[in-house]
């Protein structure tokens, strides 16, 4: 029995392959396929796997199953109020359905792409036009961009895709019109805190003025009972100093001349002359004092 040559089984081997590559294909988790035989879709419904076709007259075409992003460039808008903002903004989308994709755009992503993004900029001017600056920035931006899938969604559903999400990243004033903006809101701030600052400062006023009513009434009054405490006591003393000068006589006689000499005897500068006969020595004339004339 003749071997086979090494170069037949090689050409064999690559026929092989080529038939095979021809005839069978291979759909991955994130694609989606449509057969075309002859410029016809005949195919459209292919899950992961391999699949087959007939070589030549059939050929195969695969598009991404997964949601796409489409980052939209800043777009300058109108409010109801005729208020420029600029809107910066992106869409989540997806194919839907792969033969109208197909047949539509010949399954040009660029091109879907583009024809998105306009219907997305007119959906965004028309939705904006109808609502205020504030409207916009609050509650109702959910609202505002579930309104504008919903609308780009019944213009594309011929086209085969379908708008996930809209999203608004951002927000803002034209450059040209900003600057004037945050100076107005400056001013009127400004003008607030000086309203603030002046009711401030007349309320301290009034509490200061207040405070210092209550000090003088407490003053006045704390004196006056002090004066009243201090003019008891001082009856009180002289009552007391009374009823003990009056008990002795004569120890309150003495008593007031021991003051009056260490008064006048205090100091070792102080001269004085004096008739040793006067009554201020009537003490110094004996031990006994006037007691001792008496006797």
């Amino acid at each position: 029995m003749k071997r086979i040559p090494a170069t037949f089984l090689l050409i064999a081997a690559f026929v092989l392959l080529m038939l095979s590559s021809s005839i069978f294909f291979v759909v991955g988790e994130t694609e989606k396929a449509i057969k075309i035989r002859l410029g016809n879709v005949v195919g459209t419904e292919y899950s992961p796997g391999l699949h087959m076709k007939l070589p030549i007259i059939e050929s195969v075409r695969k598009f991404d199953r997964r949601v796409l992003t489409v980052d939209l460039r800043p777009e300058r808008v109108l409010t109801s109020e005729k208020k420029n903002l600029i809107v910066d903004s992106f869409v989540k989308w997806r194919i839907e359905d792969v033969e109208s994709y197909f047949t539509s755009m010949g399954g040009d992503e660029r091109l879907a792409e583009d024809r998105l993004t306009q219907f997305i900029r007119n959906g965004l001017k028309d939705s904006f036009g109808t609502r205020t600056v504030q409207e916009v920035v609050s509650s109702e931006r959910a609202i505002l961009m579930s309104e504008i899938s919903e609308n780009t969604n019944a213009k594309t559903t011929e086209l085969g895709i379908r708008v996930v999400d809209v999203r608004v990243k951002k927000v803002e004033l034209p450059e040209d019109v900003r600057e004037s903006v945050y100076q107005r809101m400056e001013k009127e701030r400004a003008k607030i805190a000086a309203e603030i600052r002046s009711e401030g400062q007349e309320q301290s006023r009034k509490v200061r003025a207040e405070a210092d009513r209550v000090r003088a009434e407490t003053l006045a009054t704390a004196y006056s009972t002090a004066e009243q405490t201090r003019g008891l006591g001082d009856a009180e003393s002289a009552r007391i100093y009374a009823e003990a000068y009056s008990a002795d006589p004569e120890f309150f006689s003495l008593y007031r001349s021991l003051n009056a000499y260490r008064t006048a005897f205090g100091s070792s500068r102080d001269v004085m002359l004096l008739n040793p006969d006067s009554e201020f020595f009537k003490y110094f004339s004996g031990s006994g004092g006037p007691s001792t004339d008496a006797q």
